[in-house]
């Protein structure tokens, strides 16, 4: 069985990289279109450059990894293949760019809240456990 390849709204990887921007921003979702229309922000511009310099270290066999607080930057095709750090509050976690991703924000790939995992109760810890015995 062979794999099938990715394809965004019937357009390839390649296509999409090979696409001038004005095209791909009409093949995004309405939100996503808007936010790429009004223009990128300085933080954004910033992140995009970083991007461009990590893609061409990694066509010379570098592995670059971005550090970024831009969680509402949309992951572009030319972000393909990155490995990109977006904060998510307390920590940088580590997202592999997929083709997939595309037209996602960076942030959906960054949960901020953790799974909340309680101890057992301690001295003084509430209310109901005083009447737990020590030992």
């Amino acid at each position: 069985m062979a794999l099938r390849e990715f394809t965004y709204r019937g357009y390839t990887n390649s296509q999409l990289m090979n696409m001038p921007m004005d095209e791909f921003i009409k093949l995004l979702p309405a939100r996503q279109r808007r936010s790429l229309l009004r223009g990128l922000t300085a933080d954004k511009r910033a992140l995009f450059e970083r991007i461009r310099k990590a893609k061409n270290a990694l066509a010379k066999g570098k592995k670059i990894v971005i550090r970024t607080h831009c969680r509402d930057m949309i992951i572009l095709p030319e972000m393909v293949g990155l490995t990109i750090s977006v904060h998510n509050g307390k920590e940088f976690t580590p997202v592999e760019i997929l083709p997939e991703m595309v037209g996602h924000y960076l942030g959906e790939q960054a949960i901020t809240c953790g799974k909340v995992q309680h101890g057992a109760p301690g001295l003084k810890a509430t209310r109901s456990s005083m009447f737990i015995p020590l030992k």
